[in-house]
């Protein structure tokens, strides 16, 4: 047991917010660069797209990924150890989903059961409030004495 404790990737708190935002940095800039790629090389109704991929993205944000960041920060406030470990900024749940959309995404492009067009406004869509909601882990990791 003590072997599992000393090998464990523990980090303080506040720098578990950080890694927290990288991570949502990290796969909300990603969906952002694959979809605006895609958007360049077919440009059809490009206006269209790109209106209503932002929009969509914002009003997921409002009402599902600020609810869930929410949700994270508050459980990292609430870890009862002072140093978690490195991955926990995920609860088990939420790292299933995340596999579970990262293969959904993967096996739409791979197998073409979607048109490029479309899924480069799904990425956008997915991308926008992940990448903003980035922003309310640093937030909060910024002022993490103030808050705590």
């Amino acid at each position: 047991m003590n072997l599992i404790l000393t090998l464990k990737p523990g980090i303080p708190k506040r720098y578990l917010l950080f890694v927290a935002g990288i991570v949502w940095t990290f796969a909300g800039g990603m969906l952002l660069f694959k979809g605006i790629s895609i958007f360049k090389n077919n440009q059809d109704l490009l206006w269209l797209k790109i209106t209503g991929s932002t929009i969509a993205g914002i009003l997921f944000y409002l009402f599902l990924f600020s609810k869930i960041s929410v949700k994270h920060i508050r459980r990292i406030f609430g870890l009862e150890i002072d140093r978690p470990c490195l991955f926990s900024f995920f609860n088990l749940r939420s790292y299933i989903i995340m596999s579970v959309m990262i293969t959904t995404g993967i096996l739409l492009r791979k197998f073409d059961i979607i048109s490029s067009e479309y899924l480069s406004v799904l990425y956008v869509t997915m991308g926008i409030p992940l990448f903003v909601s980035a922003f309310r882990f640093y937030y909060y990791g910024f002022y993490f004495n103030k808050i705590k």
